[in-house]
């Protein structure tokens, strides 16, 4: 979008429009300009990611092991015995001493999701893996298939 942006600055449009039509804020389009200005089309190009994965492929793959096994294994013994964000987050702290909160720990699941899945899909096209109960702390509905608790 922002490569679309300066190759319009080139052309001379106004950033009102560019706003407009690319649907985005005239504030960011100005940004953009400016940066543009600066450095020419290179200086519009993604700089990576915005902060660092706060867990390690080797600690997500330890932390899949570990979800593999019930919440009875780690010391939850109530009523209900699936995973919730909630736990997912303690667990997450007392495995590898991370602070998540219930939000960030529900995008990493979801990412693991979506990475095990392509992987999956690219290794044979078989049937999808068993769906797990994940839960939030706050009893929404259940999750289904966030966690990969299957032994595929």
């Amino acid at each position: 979008m922002r490569l679309e942006a300066a190759e319009r600055f080139a052309r001379g449009e106004k950033a009102e429009a560019v706003a407009r039509e690319l649907r985005v804020t005239s504030r960011s389009v100005r940004r953009w300009r400016r940066v543009w200005e600066e450095g020419g089309a290179d200086a519009q190009r993604s700089k990576g990611p915005a902060s660092v994965e706060r867990l390690s492929a080797g600690q997500r793959e330890r932390l899949e092991c570990e979800l593999k096994r019930d919440p009875l294994a780690h010391g939850w013994d109530d009523e209900f015995q699936g995973w919730m964000l909630k736990r997912v987050k303690l667990l997450i702290g007392r495995m590898f001493h991370a602070g998540f909160t219930i939000q960030g720990v529900w995008k990493l699941v979801r990412r693991n999701r979506a990475c095990r899945n392509a992987r999956s899909s690219a290794a044979s096209n078989a049937t999808s893996p068993a769906r797990s109960t994940v839960r939030s702390s706050r009893r929404r509905p259940l999750l289904p298939g966030l966690l990969p608790l299957d032994a595929t």
